[in-house]
């Protein structure tokens, strides 16, 4: 009696083509999101934030492209100027440990592909152009504020700022107002 061998995978099947498992409770998200916040504040004297790792990394590549300009310019002097290292900062490994953890998460929960997620009424390309133009100006808005969404609504509404929580009403009663005329990406 002969037996035939299964076929083989390659490693890119076996990598990717994981069972999808289900989401975690929210209420049970939430809490680890708090234990994790918890961590941030206790091992680093800072919370969760994003904007400012990616603003040392943009100012990294300046410094490589244009050093005598961020000499010149005061904001930039403060993070990369003369022998200063804009990388060496608490926020940047919470923006690597961030991006590895989703990626680890995504892959060992079997969501890990390549997909854009759209309404059925428009197409791919219209999509991905607005949401390059909603986060380019998230990213300006996180710059002129000093901080973005998840510092702001995260850090400073753990430690109850009245700041932090007029932003996320706000921000709340913002999405509501506009999303009646952004519903045809969606619906």
């Amino acid at each position: 009696m002969t037996t035939i061998d299964p076929p083989r995978r390659g490693w890119r099947s076996r990598l990717l083509d994981r069972p999808t498992r289900d989401y975690i409770h929210p209420y049970l998200g939430g809490l680890l999101l708090g234990l994790v916040l918890f961590a941030a504040f206790f091992l680093t004297g800072n919370g969760l934030g994003a904007s400012g790792g990616l603003n040392r990394l943009v100012v990294f590549g300046q410094d490589l492209v244009a050093p005598e300009h961020v000499d010149r310019t005061p904001y930039l002097l403060k993070m990369a100027g003369g022998d200063l290292n804009p990388l060496d900062d608490w926020i940047v490994p919470m923006i690597a440990g961030a991006l590895l953890g989703g990626l680890v998460s995504g892959w060992r929960n079997g969501r890990l592909k390549v997909e854009t997620n759209k309404g059925p009424h428009i197409t791919v390309r219209t999509r991905w152009l607005t949401a390059f133009i909603g986060g380019a100006i998230m990213g300006y808005g996180a710059r002129m504020a000093r901080g973005c969404t998840s510092g702001l609504a995260l850090s400073g509404g753990a430690v109850l700022s009245l700041g932090a929580w007029v932003f996320m009403f706000s921000v709340f009663a913002g999405a509501y107002a506009l999303a009646y005329f952004v519903r045809k990406l969606w619906l």
